[in-house]
């Protein structure tokens, strides 16, 4: 996993390498809900999605090809309409695991507000700080989002810069038709999924992210004792939230995410381990907490 070193080789020296886009997304789209439809112009939009999102530059940064960030987006279509395209958006954010091929699943989230105008053929093109057209918008909030997550696991706050352009997407489009924009349109939207990880209330997510993924799972393939250590201290992060804010958005996006793996690495640890891994995790995540009790304590 090379990614670890890259990115903190080219922080502190500004190493010039072979340059590659920071994406490797996986774009599929399922039809099977809808009906009358031109199959050319779903498969138009599948490629034009995925050229946008791999081929455009996000960072100022230089990605060697086996260090792009992996994400699968999976399109759920319920409705066409006259160019109108109305469905839900599962986004799959991976991240490598050091020493190992193991990738860990970072968010695994679906946003049911998806709805866009496409033309076959169309041209997609994005420029920041302007709402020109939803889908590019939906795709670069994204894009940002991403990054912002991804980078979060490798350095301490290390997504601000992504969490900020992913923002500034979303001020543009207060005036958008389409939903999922706007602060008022419920708690669990596109503002609130960027608007809570930039909220100083909430830094302990992005301290889990951190001390989860670098003190925890990088640590994992050489030192496994060390690794779940690591994790159950920073599992105390997630209670701090929860304890401010019960069923918060982006508290439930990281915990539905690692859920099974926090039961993975803690199945061969300690009594002791598992009782604190279960009491926490079944306070800050009440609708599973068997799961966790019947996985680590009656084995």
């Amino acid at each position: 996993m090379k990614r670890v070193y890259f990115l903190f080789i080219v922080s502190l020296f500004s190493v010039q390498t072979l340059m590659a886009q920071e994406f490797n997304c996986k774009v599929q789209i399922n039809t099977q809900q809808v009906q009358g439809f031109d199959q050319s112009v779903v498969t138009n939009l599948q490629q034009a999605m995925t050229e946008f999102i791999n081929s455009r530059k996000w960072t100022s940064l230089n990605f060697q090809s086996e260090e792009r960030i992996e994400t699968t987006l999976l399109f759920t279509v319920t409705a066409i309409s006259n160019d109108q395209f109305t469905g839900t958006f599962h986004w799959v954010l991976e991240r490598p695991v050091f020493g190992s091929s193991y990738r860990s699943a970072v968010l695994n989230m679906i946003d049911k507000q998806i709805q866009f105008k496409y033309i076959p053929s169309q041209s997609l093109n994005f420029s920041p700080g302007t709402f020109s057209d939803n889908l590019t918008s939906l795709l670069a909030y994204y894009a940002y989002m991403m990054l912002g997550v991804e980078f979060d696991t490798f350095k301490q706050n290390g997504g601000s810069a992504f969490y900020q352009q992913a923002m500034s997407i979303v001020q543009s489009a207060q005036n958008a038709p389409q939903p999922g924009w706007k602060m008022r349109e419920g708690d669990n939207n596109r503002y609130q999924f960027v608007q809570q990880l930039q909220n100083q209330a909430y830094e302990p997510l992005r301290v889990f992210l951190y001390d989860y993924y670098r003190k925890g799972m990088d640590v994992m393939y050489q030192n496994p004792e060390a690794g779940r250590k690591a994790i159950l201290a920073a599992l105390p992060n997630l209670k701090q939230v929860y304890d401010k804010r019960p069923g918060l958005y982006d508290l439930q996006l990281i915990v539905d995410a690692l859920r099974n793996e926090i039961i993975q690495v803690f199945t061969p640890a300690s009594m002791d381990e598992k009782n604190k891994v279960v009491d926490i995790m079944s306070e800050i995540d009440p609708a599973n907490g068997n799961r966790y009790s019947d996985a680590l304590l009656k084995n």
